[in-house]
């Protein structure tokens, strides 16, 4: 296991905006190593999200290359990658994402629904890990911004994925609910030896990880 888990180099990105190009990720270049947390900081608008997608095989980027535990990115077919995403890799976002109309526990199934089957037995004990055991056939409405992001910890857990991203995990939430939903995430992806790559605006927080990069103007400092 020597060899770093995901390696991106000289990675490219822009938008266009009108008759105007937008040069978002400018040569990114970055080794991260299994079971490591990185925290990845900047201001809004600097590229972290763009970058984060780009490492999770979400966004294509116009240059450069992007590999996982051996197999790059972006080279295959879009099924191959929509499996190795689903098998391998968790997803948390700042928005939760969670479907209104399924419960707590039916949300957690679903990254397993579309690759191989959890069953709900797996999915439970993914939710007493994130401290929702009572709260698993609660809808989304029904629970609070934490309890809702707890939730999408969980269903990233579900899949046993070895590296989970997190993009902005405490962005909508008070300081006190973000800090404790962090503690979560650190300590399960300590006691599950989960490499764990989180976007974060708040420079207090990124403190709290192995290794922090802060990127500004789509280049990393």
């Amino acid at each position: 296991m020597h060899q770093p888990q995901l390696i991106a180099r000289e990675i490219y990105k822009s938008f266009r905006m009108g008759a105007r190009r937008i040069e978002v990720l400018r040569g990114i270049s970055m080794d991260i190593a299994h079971n490591e947390t990185v925290f990845l900081s900047g201001a809004s608008g600097a590229g972290k999200t763009t970058l984060l997608y780009t490492l999770a095989g979400l966004e294509r980027p116009e240059s450069g290359t992007v590999k996982f535990e051996g197999r790059e990115l972006y080279s295959g077919s879009s099924s191959a990658e929509a499996r190795l995403r689903n098998e391998k890799m968790g997803f948390v976002f700042q928005g939760y994402f969670l479907l209104p109309e399924l419960t707590a526990l039916e949300n957690v199934l679903l990254p397993a629904m579309i690759g191989r089957r959890t069953t709900s037995g797996e999915a439970e004990e993914s939710l007493a890990a994130v401290g929702l055991a009572d709260r698993m056939h609660h809808l989304p409405a029904e629970l609070s911004g934490g309890e809702q992001q707890r939730v999408a910890i969980a269903r990233a857990l579900t899949n046993d994925p070895d590296i989970i991203f997190a993009d902005e995990p405490t962005g909508n939430l008070d300081s006190k609910t973000g800090d404790a939903i962090m503690d979560l995430l650190l300590n399960l992806a300590r006691d599950r030896s989960k490499t764990l790559l989180v976007v974060t605006h708040d420079t207090r927080l990124a403190t709290r990880g192995d290794r922090q990069l802060h990127i500004t103007d789509g280049v990393l400092q």
